[in-house]
């Protein structure tokens, strides 16, 4: 389902790396390109990967100025597709008035689709320099973009290209009210760029028709009214920041694995960390949430080829699911987490584990009920908070202890604080971490931040506070 939130504006920003910063190649290939699309003088919705695009002068650049000083992060950089103009001929440039600078044409999509493609491998570009008033590349000077994990590209035809949509994570759409949009750009035309009035009812208006407004319906997330829609932009600036913090950790742990981050998902985790949601809205969306997980990590569990007849009498070469499994809760919020493995594992065996948490993150076995062949069993741990790591921790020395193969351990949780995950995964490499999103940390009292609360209090009822 995609998602529509308000937002337009437009300020200048180059969002390019100085030519004098060393290149600096991400580990892996950038985890997300940003789209962002604006609309001038007509009607216009539309993108999300991590790709901006739309009509003209809708606040594209605005919106990617406000992402980008938010979140003052050097993995972050921006590349326009003004850059990628074609520098005009002789003959266009004595004609230059009937030029449609809004028309595909007009740029050198190979080069923007080869720039983006080295970005994305790890290298650094030199992008070309384009000045609106020559209507020609600069010769002698470019930009250096150094490689880099997030990408945000704008520009008003990002969204036409499917070659250019397909590197894309996430695509944004911004739009504004056409008559704003209209004054920006005969503003924009006439002052800075040194065109025709008359170009905007000729050009840009058709080209928005036939090109930028059809390709909208690409978009995963439509921000109405711009740069002024701070609500849309911190929601964006904080889903970056949440993959940017969950890249880092999964590049120094393989084990670990965070479900895709979408703005589903995110609307589900800001519902059940708001204090005042109703009990019932809690567990509702809760259970959603570890669906999810649940899901996630039964992928990871071995299968068989099997073979079986459709109903046309054809042969259909398919798996067959992992047959020595169970499920762990420890209690008691990982109780919360049974019916979802229920629900996807058919008369699954279930087992629980009980630590006592006492002062500080000091941790104590009080009781364990395991299936008495656990050894020859994947097992699926459950607990919905990874904090400081120490319950879970003593969890799986238990099932180690048990004869459960460290190989044959999938832990899964909803949120993890990065203490935990050190904790975890520097002693158990070879098991699996499953969670939806990764914390910011700790505070002096153990608890995750920005975090959940109690969680079996809040799920369970028996938080009447």
């Amino acid at each position: 389902m995609d998602i529509v939130i308000e937002v337009p504006s437009g300020a200048h920003f180059s969002g390019w790396h100085p030519s004098t910063t060393s290149s600096s190649s991400p580990t892996h290939h950038p985890f997300v390109i940003v789209s962002l699309a604006c609309v001038i003088g007509f009607d216009l919705r539309s993108p999300r990967g991590s790709g901006v695009s739309g009509g003209t002068a809708s606040g594209k650049t605005t919106v990617c100025d406000m992402i980008i000083q938010q979140l003052q992060d050097h993995r972050v950089v921006l590349v326009c597709q003004d850059s990628f103009y074609r520098g005009l001929t002789n003959q266009e440039l004595k004609r230059v008035h009937e030029y449609n600078f809004d028309h595909p044409n007009a740029f050198d999509t190979e080069q923007l689709v080869e720039t983006i493609s080295t970005l994305k491998s790890g290298q650094s570009v030199q992008v070309p320099i384009y000045d609106f008033k020559l209507h020609q590349r600069s010769s002698e000077r470019s930009r250096q973009v150094n490689a880099s994990e997030v990408i945000i590209l704008e520009g008003i035809l990002v969204f036409h290209e499917q070659r250019v949509r397909d590197m894309m994570n996430m695509k944004i759409f911004v739009d504004a009210d056409p008559d704003v949009r209209l004054a920006r750009r005969i503003r924009r035309d006439t002052v800075e760029r040194g065109r025709d009035v008359h170009s905007y009812a000729k050009f840009v208006k058709p080209a928005f028709d036939d090109f930028i407004l059809p390709s909208k319906k690409y978009a995963d997330i439509i921000i109405p009214r711009g740069g002024e829609n701070s609500v849309a932009i911190d929601l964006i600036v904080q889903h970056i920041r949440t993959k940017l913090g969950q890249h880092n950790l999964c590049k120094i742990y393989p084990n670990l694995n965070v479900i895709q981050s979408t703005f589903q998902t995110r609307g589900m985790h800001t519902l059940i960390r708001d204090k005042n949601i109703s009990k019932h809205d809690f567990a509702f969306y809760s259970d959603r949430l570890i669906r999810l997980v649940v899901e996630h990590g039964l992928g990871y569990l071995p299968f068989t080829e099997k073979h079986v007849i459709t109903p046309t009498g054809s042969i259909y070469t398919g798996v067959d699911f992992c047959k020595k499994l169970c499920g762990v809760s420890i209690i008691r919020s990982g109780e919360s987490m049974e019916n979802a493995l229920r629900a996807c594992c058919k008369g699954i065996k279930i087992g629980k584990i009980l630590i006592h948490r006492g002062e500080g993150d000091e941790t104590q076995l009080i009781y364990q009920k395991l299936p008495k062949d656990i050894s020859e069993r994947h097992v699926l741990l459950m607990d919905p908070v990874l904090g400081t790591g120490n319950t879970a921790s003593q969890a799986i020395d238990l099932l180690m202890q048990k004869g459960v193969p460290e190989t044959q351990i999938i832990f899964l949780n909803l949120i993890s604080a990065p203490e935990g995950i050190h904790c975890v995964c520097k002693r158990f490499r070879h098991l699996k971490i499953v969670t939806s999103e990764i914390e910011e940390g700790l505070n002096e009292q153990f608890h995750v931040i920005p975090g959940l609360g109690e969680f079996g209090d809040r799920y369970f009822g028996t938080d009447d506070s």
